[in-house]
């Protein structure tokens, strides 16, 4: 496999995407070493002064104003990792865990944290040798850090906690000596420095960014097999109709539906058809998909900037400077992520209404639920349920999450991001939008069925070729469920991403 490199300050999201499907062994740039190392001795400059420096030789939070004896500045640090491992809940997945080591790897390496080279070492080493610290996903209200979560990383490190390693559940501190790995005690500032930062929140948004990349895709997939499938127009997809308003989201979606579309034999079969306009879920496609896809553009700008972002406090500076500030503080985050909920659910709101047009039959002339002997077959009618209540469930939890603010230590901490939250519940707006998406493509091919001989594009027959293959035609009722995880697979694994033209520049594509 091949290396996988952080350039901090300047990696672009395909590596993030690359690091989080884990391609490669991860390394620093060897430019990053010299800025961590020279960091390393301002902390430590500044220290042999007897200068007061917050969270190196002070208390934290509240505590801010109690100094520390030097003697006790790296049980100060030890002390602050365990008391802080305080998360909850379900652990987060393996991807998401490589992806938060490697993001602290690039935020350290920005030369702005204080902490020894050997903790970035430490730090690849887990995500090299296959180390993954065990991280509970409650905890964390996405300010001042995401401090729990964070905190459960950095046990790992000094051999305390719970971590997997190959695969396998395991303490800590078995993990480490089973991958070679030696446990650290940390020095001045680095508990802090570990602790500090946005990177679970960016984490979870990124890995939910390129989920939401993958059903986008399918979105199109869908939408373009499901109006050849009711015979629908592409006229509203004209190039000229979407320069006339000038948005470059709904443009681009536009200019894919034209592509998806062109050469299909089952458009050329009614274009003389006495239909005037197709519903809003087809023809309003480029207007809905559009904004969603420009939403998906602005999270990935903002989750990219955040990636590659000092984030920790305090941040030591060239000059010797050590300066306490809120780089911490998670609110672009949480303000994109919540801009990208409501694409979610938009893009699976927009493909439950079309898996009602394809089994209503007075709309879409295809046999009603898309059964070949309705009565004795229910064919999709349940399956559009299903649809109905994902789309209905993603609509509960687009609420945004960083209107909401809780004050914490003491009120110290006064406003609150809640960025943490508003980056995992993506997790499940997408399944639900991932799994909508799928019970479309399912009735999109079916209706297809019904038309044959008649081809659509090569495009789309190929996307009907992949269907076939993890779902045989449902020619009679069929224990259903099996079929719509199949080709919810099939979405997540972005299998359609080769069908689309090369306009469509989704971020993570390198």
């Amino acid at each position: 496999m091949a290396q996988l490199t952080i350039v901090p300050g300047k990696s672009k999201l395909s590596l993030w995407r690359a690091i989080c499907e884990g391609a490669g062994p991860v390394a620093l740039t060897a430019e990053a070493w010299t800025a961590i190392a020279r960091s390393r001795k301002a902390i430590e400059d500044a220290l042999a002064s007897g200068r007061a420096i917050y969270g190196v030789n002070t208390g934290f939070g509240k505590l801010a104003q109690t100094r520390i004896p030097s003697e006790e500045l790296n049980h100060l640090q030890r002390n602050l990792v365990l008391s802080h491992a305080a998360g909850v809940g379900p652990s987060l997945s393996d991807n998401v865990v490589r992806l938060i080591l490697a993001l602290k790897v690039s935020s350290l390496a920005r030369g702005f944290s204080g902490v020894r080279p050997l903790v970035v070492e430490r730090l690849l080493d887990l995500l090299n040798k296959g180390v993954l610290p065990e991280i509970p996903e409650q905890g964390s209200v996405g300010a001042s850090g995401d401090l729990a979560p964070l905190a459960h990383m950095s046990a790992t490190l000094i051999g305390e906690g719970m971590a997997k390693f190959q695969g396998e559940r395991m303490q800590s501190s078995a993990a480490l000596a089973r991958a070679g790995i030696a446990p650290i005690e940390l020095g001045a500032k680095e508990g802090l420095a570990l602790l500090n930062g946005t990177q679970v929140s960016t984490a979870l948004a990124l890995v939910n960014l390129f989920a939401a990349e993958a059903n986008i895709e399918a979105a199109f997939i869908a939408g373009a097999l499901s109006t050849d499938a009711i015979k629908g127009s592409d006229t509203p997809f004209d190039a000229r109709i979407h320069e006339a308003r000038g948005q470059p989201g709904q443009i681009a979606a536009a200019a894919v539906l034209r592509s998806l579309m062109a050469g299909s034999e089952i458009r050329h079969s009614h274009e003389n058809c006495p239909r005037v306009q197709d519903p809003y879920s087809i023809r309003c496609q480029p207007q809905v998909l559009g904004p969603c896809l420009d939403m998906l553009r602005y999270a990935a700008r903002v989750f990219e900037i955040e990636a590659n972002a000092a984030t920790d406090n305090p941040l030591v500076f060239d000059d010797g400077a050590v300066l306490s500030g809120g780089n911490f503080h998670a609110e672009p985050v949480a303000i994109a992520a919540d801009g990208l909920a409501i694409a979610i659910a938009e893009m699976g709101a927009i493909s439950e209404r079309r898996v009602a047009l394809l089994i209503d039959s007075s709309l879409s002339d295809l046999p009603p639920f898309l059964a070949s002997e309705s009565g004795i077959n229910s064919g999709f009618m349940i399956a559009h349920v299903t649809a109905a209540a994902l789309a209905s469930e993603n609509k509960s939890l687009a609420h945004p999450a960083s209107v909401d603010s809780l004050p914490t230590s003491a009120n110290q901490e006064d406003f609150v991001s809640m960025a943490t939250f508003a980056a995992r519940r993506l997790g499940q707006m997408n399944a639900n939008t991932g799994r909508i998406v799928a019970i479309e493509l399912l009735a999109a091919a079916e209706g297809i069925e019904f038309l044959r001989p008649l081809k659509s594009s090569q495009p789309l027959e190929e996307a009907h070729r992949a269907l076939r293959r993890c779902a045989k035609r449902f020619e009679r009722d069929r224990f259903f469920a099996p079929s719509i995880e199949a080709v919810h697979e099939l979405v997540a694994s972005r299998a359609f991403e080769r069908l689309l033209p090369d306009t469509l520049k989704l971020p993570s594509v390198g």
